[in-house]
This record gives structure tokens, sequence and C-alpha cells, in this order.
């Protein structure tokens, strides 16, 4: 190439020390093939589980209670019970259990939702303390977007409470397909656990399938023993500070500590927003309206970093990154219910992973 004052220009080279040719071309290229199809495989399996959510988010959600339930089955079983009362007697509880909830909070949701529009104007009243930053943000938006001048700052509650119903509604579809599998899986759950077995010829390869089985039942009572002992204490503690505050339904607010509690880390958040929302329609100022979502912070706090990982770390050894993670996927995926089955389908991998690929001791040096 000639340069402007004619003469011929040099490349400029970039600077590589000592390089050396891939000793196995075909190696590299199968293990770029392999990574390529095992990712088209996990993208097409998150995509499956997406399009047939209305058919497995309830399986999941039944297969997971059952599996709970076992070691009260087999109890059960042993003690001469016939398998179809045992299925019945279990439904019974399941189906009493989440009647109950849903008639002690729904009262409480209905009369606040009657209220949303006053409820939205109480609370845009009460945050005129943010009005100045709030306007400034406002004046920089319709610098940038000039189409959306005009528009104030509002609280609308019914575009908030819309999602949520938008959520609902296809839900209900999906409890009357949760209660009707939970009740066949009950009652062939025997028969499940032989036709998983009978699936493998070798007796190691049975062997292990069977520990899986009672191992990840185990695990998942264990878990959910544990949890909802714990979550009896942090909704009963809700209840108290809802009634030494002031508010409005100690008894929703202690079933919903209880409840949301069952949601790592999301559940205290959801909890404590919703006190502070409360708050500001019920008590006279925004420094009142604090007190009871702080007191429920510290309530929070104390067992999710000193009470729960005490017990729990006895029994159980989850990673807090891994349970964030698999509650982000869930919920991405499935929404609350997968909020709520974050927790037992981590530990159902994780039994799975570890007797499929056992750790190694390491052999010590003689």
């Amino acid at each position: 190439m000639d340069s402007p004052n004619g003469k011929i220009g040099r490349r400029q080279v970039l600077t590589v020390t000592d390089p050396q040719p891939v000793a196995a071309v075909s190696t590299l290229w199968r293990t770029a093939t392999q990574a390529a199809t095992i990712g088209i495989f996990v993208v097409l399996f998150i995509a499956a589980l997406d399009l047939a959510r209305p058919i497995l988010l309830p399986a999941a959600s039944a297969f997971v209670v059952t599996m709970m339930l076992g070691p009260l089955s087999t109890r059960a079983d042993r003690l001469g019970v016939p398998p179809v009362l045992t299925a019945i007697a279990l439904w019974l509880l399941v189906t009493v259990v989440f009647y109950g909830l849903i008639v002690l909070l729904s009262a409480p949701v209905v009369q606040w939702a009657s209220k949303a529009p006053d409820i939205g104007r109480n609370i845009q009243e009460k945050l005129r303390v943010f009005e100045q930053p709030l306007s400034g943000l406002r004046d920089m938006r319709n610098a940038l977007l000039p189409s959306e001048a005009g528009k104030g700052f509002g609280i609308d509650i019914m575009s908030i409470l819309q999602p949520a119903v938008g959520v609902v509604t296809p839900a209900i579809g999906q409890i009357f397909v949760f209660f009707g599998m939970l009740f066949f899986v009950l009652l062939g759950r025997s028969r499940m656990r032989h036709v998983m077995v009978a699936l493998f010829h070798k007796r190691e390869a049975r062997l292990r399938m069977l520990r899986i089985m009672n191992d990840i039942e185990h695990n998942l009572t264990g878990y959910l023993s544990v949890v909802a002992i714990i979550n009896i204490v942090v909704g009963l503690g809700a209840g108290i500070v809802a009634w030494a505050v002031g508010l409005p339904d100690p008894l929703a607010w202690g079933l919903l500590g209880f409840v949301l509690n069952f949601i790592p880390y999301i559940g205290a958040l959801i909890m404590e927003l919703g006190m502070f929302m409360v708050g500001l329609v019920s008590f006279p100022s925004l420094t009142y309206a604090l007190v009871a979502p702080l007191a429920f912070l510290a309530l929070a706090v104390l067992e999710g970093h000193f009470i729960t990982p005490s017990i729990l770390g006895r029994h159980f050894t989850l990673n807090p990154l891994t349970v964030f993670l698999s509650l982000i996927f869930w919920t991405w995926l499935w929404g609350p219910v997968g909020a709520f089955l974050a927790a037992p389908l981590l530990i159902v991998g994780m039994v799975a992973v570890l007797h499929l690929f056992p750790k190694q001791t390491p052999e010590l040096p003689e």
C-alpha cells in the first residue's frame, strides 16, 4: 500500500508471544459441538417448560406435595391402612389447609380491594414528601420523551391489582387440575415407585433409584416440617407486630407472614411493602407508617440470618446463592407458584445429582 509521500507503509502486526498450534483440532471442535448440542437442548427444555405450564405446574406441585407426604403414606401402609383411605385422608388434609387459608385471607383482601381508589389518593397525599424529587424526574422524562408530557405522577391501585388478578384467574383452572392429580398421585404412590424401580434391569441401578426416591421424600419432609415450624413463629411475630402497631386484621397479617415466608427473600420483601402501604392509609404520618415494616424487617433479619441457618444448617446444606438463583429461575418461569416450588425442586435436583455423581473422597497418602 502506497502512503501519501510515496513510500510503502508497513503493516502494524499485533504482538503475540510464542504462538502454539492446537494439538488436536478435532477434539476442540467435538467439544464445541457437544456444548452447542447441550445448549440447544437446555433452551428447548426451558421453552417446553414454559409452553406446558398449565399442565406441568399443577403436576409438579402435586408430585412435590405427594413426596412431602410420603413418610405419612409409608407409616399408614405399615399400619395396614388401605391405600384408598390413606389417599382420601391426605387429600382432605391438603384441601382443608388450602381452603382455610383462602377463607381467612379472602375477606381482608376483598375489603381492601373495594377501597382501592380511596387508598390510592390517600397514599399519594402521604407521599408528598417525595414530590420534589419526583417532579425533577418527571421534568427529565418530559425533556427526553416529549410525547409523555402532561402526565403527572400518581398511584393507581387498580393498575397494580389487575395484573395480580390476571395471574390468579388462569390459576383457578390449574387448582382443579392440581387437586385432581394430587388425589391420583397419592392413590398410586406405591405403584409409581414400583414402576420407577422396574424401569432399570440391573440390581445396582434399581437400588440407586430406590435410594433417590427415599432420600427425596425424607429431605422434603424434613425441610417442610422445619420450615413450617419456623414460619409459624414468623407468622405469630407478624401478627403481634401488626397488633402492637395498630394495623388492621392482625390475624390476616400473621397468616400472610406464615405463607409468604415459604418464599425465600421475596416473601419478607412483600410483607414489608404490604405493611408499609397499609400503614400509609391507616396512620396519620409517614414516620408512623414505617414502624411496622421496620419491626418486621428486624424479625426477618433475625430469622433469615441467625435462626433458620442455625437450624437448617444441621440438616440441609443449601448454598444461599443456589437458592436465590433457583428462586429467580422458577419465579420467572412459573410465577408465584414457582417461587413456592423453588426450594423443594432444588432439593429434588440436588439429591438426584448427589446420587448420580457422588463426590469421590480423596485417598490419604500412606
